[in-house]
């Protein structure tokens, strides 16, 4: 998958659930730069399902959602995947419609699913950066969902064994879906940053940008 990144500077933060896309997105935008996160267009779209059932924000998409083993998963999973698809359409048209200022999309971790047309239309209009995790992070990230679910689209990586718990098997099976995911993240993306260095305190979003900026014109 090729394409210049786009200039003036626009990016798209891709990567797991607790990577790091929410606070760089937050970050920028405290310095002016217009920012879009697609999870709470997402969920603006699911609002009135989510109500129906109880439930409202991020935490409540996942739990509409339910743990993979739920009767009703496959079916809100697609779901969830038919609106990620109608908000990213929508915020690409209005880009290649907008003029140029510098804007920060904060994808979902599922935005790999979207299809082709929608992902290349995204690298021809942005510069996608991968924030990769680490092992030692994944594992982080791991315990996170365990203890803090936000929604996940498995996409048949939920492959339960005999005589496990459904915790259990998320346990087993989300490092499956890390590594099949990260594949797709390094293939989208322009430029890939070790979330481990953006940990650094000293790492601003000055540093930030100028470490997407090297990488860049390193690959020119």
């Amino acid at each position: 998958m090729r394409s210049e990144p786009s200039l003036p500077l626009r990016l798209a933060l891709v990567g797991m659930s607790g990577a790091g896309k929410s606070f760089w997105t937050k970050k920028l935008a405290a310095e002016g730069w217009t920012a879009i996160s697609c999870d709470n267009l997402i969920e603006e779209k699911l609002a009135s399902r989510l109500a129906a059932c109880g439930y409202s924000g991020i935490n409540g998409v996942a739990a509409w959602m339910g743990w993979p083993d739920h009767p009703k998963y496959a079916e809100r999973e697609a779901q969830y995947l038919e609106e990620e698809i109608h908000t990213l359409g929508e915020v690409l048209t209005g880009l290649e419609r907008a003029s140029e200022k510098p804007l920060v999309l904060d994808t979902s971790g599922s935005v790999i699913y979207t299809g082709n047309n929608l992902l290349l239309r995204l690298r021809r209009r942005m510069t996608v950066v991968y924030l990769a995790a680490s092992a030692e992070e994944q594992q982080l990230l791991i315990e996170r969902y365990l203890r803090d679910p936000k929604p996940v689209l498995w996409r048949g990586a939920f492959q339960p064994k005999k005589g496990e718990t459904a915790r259990e098997t998320v346990a087993r099976c989300y490092p499956a879906l890390i590594a099949a995911r990260r594949q797709s993240y390094e293939a989208l993306a322009h430029c890939t940053l070790q979330v481990a260095e953006l940990h650094d305190p000293a790492f601003d979003t000055a540093a930030f940008l100028a470490k997407i900026h090297s990488q860049i014109e390193r690959s020119r």
